[in-house]
């Protein structure tokens, strides 16, 4: 007997969007059919519902362990699960200790497996002073390195100058992992910020000057470069332009090794939009022009960029407040909503395909990561799914939100689109607000074997 048939669903495959059931059996998908007549012990109606795959967001800091009272496992994977995600990429920092070596991979793994509502992989750290941690985090199953080319805003990870970075993409080559990095000029943006703050110019437009289109475009550069140099796969974080998108692509074009990620907020919001939400808004590199933003969305619609994740990075109220914007903590609370901007900024507005949404949010990044099994609605592939319903709408307000701390740029928008229930595996971790606690979740780990570095 099978264990689970969703009827009637119109289901989000690379193909299009199909009507027809969905049979689970052991946590997979073992059929896909107009009608199936075998019994099952359970059955959803999903007519007028839509079947995504679930989210993969590979871009997360869940702060844990710590610091849990930024965000905790549990509230963020309780707000991913929310906004039909089913997997997350947790990044090395703001936790404490930062995952930058064996042992303190072991106390965020243990963590995540006591606390987390949803599967996971962990990015390992890549700093100046970790390059021989880089092997055992690879052995414990990281799911790549990532590295910082500008200030992190803390200084238990600090960046890499360019002769760490090209030693670290030497030894994850040789492991067979990607570097991650997060592309800004640390010499250039330190130098603006040093100048405006010399001067006694702290505003928001303060903030956007110190960090310039450039500043990002000489990084990505740099990357780049560096990549091809050293045989590396690089993933380039959060770009926020289309200008660093199209640097990116071109180097692809000549066969450089790289994936390419932006944000919901990018796409949702523009440095106008800076003024109203305040430090809410503020995020590193930061919101650009209207013109940055129609390149970015054309680059988005003509498959340039590969991935969108959330870069979901909260903190405590008390560190979003104050008069010199420098100071405020720059980061985005955003996982819960990622599926919501694409479906009102893509779809509604724009005429993203739903297989292409899909694509960014799920099968790209099981693809790029080596997660087989995971990203598709396909027989064969694990269980995880969210029903979305496509003729509401919602309002996102504070009470709906799973963060720790109910603070997000989206507070007060309207979306498209109202995810019903999200199942991991077969087993339905949310629906009807409610969130509940698989059976088992899992690390993820990529498939791309590697040999251990000298």
């Amino acid at each position: 007997m099978l264990d689970l048939i969703v009827r009637g669903g119109k289901l989000v495959t690379p193909e299009g969007v199909r009507q027809a059931d969905l049979a689970v059996a052991e946590g997979r998908i073992v059929q896909i059919a107009p009608e199936i007549t075998e019994p099952a012990r359970q059955e959803i109606r999903a007519e007028g519902l839509h079947v995504f795959p679930g989210l993969i967001d590979v871009h997360v800091h869940f702060n844990e362990p710590g610091r849990a009272h930024w965000e905790g496992i549990a509230s963020g994977s309780a707000a991913l699960a929310a906004g039909g995600g089913t997997a997350f990429f947790d990044m090395p920092l703001n936790s404490l200790p930062c995952t930058l070596d064996a042992p303190s991979f072991d106390q965020k793994l243990a963590a995540m497996r006591a606390s987390s509502y949803t599967d996971f992989a962990l990015w390992g750290g890549l700093t100046p002073g970790n390059l021989e941690h880089l092997p055992e985090l690879a052995e414990r199953g990281v799911i790549g390195f990532k590295a910082f080319m500008s200030n992190s805003g803390l200084p238990e990870f600090p960046p890499c100058d360019d002769g760490s970075l090209y030693e670290g993409m030497r030894i994850a080559a040789r492991l067979g992992l990607p570097v991650a990095v997060h592309a800004e000029s640390e010499a250039l943006t330190a130098h603006f910020t040093q100048q405006k703050r010399r001067q006694g110019q702290t505003t928001w437009r303060d903030y956007l000057a110190s960090r310039p289109v450039f500043t990002e475009l000489e990084a990505i550069q740099r990357a780049l470069l560096l990549a091809q140099e050293t045989g590396c796969k690089l993933h380039i974080v959060h770009i926020s332009s289309g200008a660093g998108v199209a640097l990116a692509a071109e180097a692809r074009a000549r066969g450089v090794d790289v994936s390419l990620e932006t944000c919901p907020h990018y796409l949702a919001f523009t440095e106008e939009d800076l003024e109203r939400l305040g430090a809410v808004g503020k995020c590193a590199p930061p919101l650009r022009s209207r013109e940055q933003q129609t390149l970015l969305w054309n680059q988005v619609l003509q498959g340039q960029v590969d991935i969108v994740a959330s870069d979901h990075s909260p903190s405590p109220p008390e560190m979003k407040q104050g008069q010199d914007f420098f100071a405020m903590w720059g980061g985005i609370a955003g996982v819960q909503s990622t599926l919501a901007v694409l479906l009102t900024e893509g779809w509604q507005q724009r005429g993203l395909a739903l297989e292409r949404l899909a694509a960014l949010l799920s099968a790209n990044p099981a693809r790029r990561f080596g997660l087989v099994g995971k990203g598709l609605l396909a027989e064969g592939y694990e269980a995880d799914f969210a029903l979305v319903d496509l003729q509401q709408t919602h309002t996102l307000k504070p009470q709906n939100l799973r963060y720790r701390h109910p603070i997000s740029p989206y507070l007060g928008r309207s979306f498209v689109g109202v995810v019903r229930e999200t199942w991991l595996r077969g087993q339905r971790v949310y629906a009807l607000g409610k969130i509940e606690k698989p059976s088992e979740v899992r690390l993820l780990k990529g498939t791309i074997p590697f040999e251990t570095a000298p």
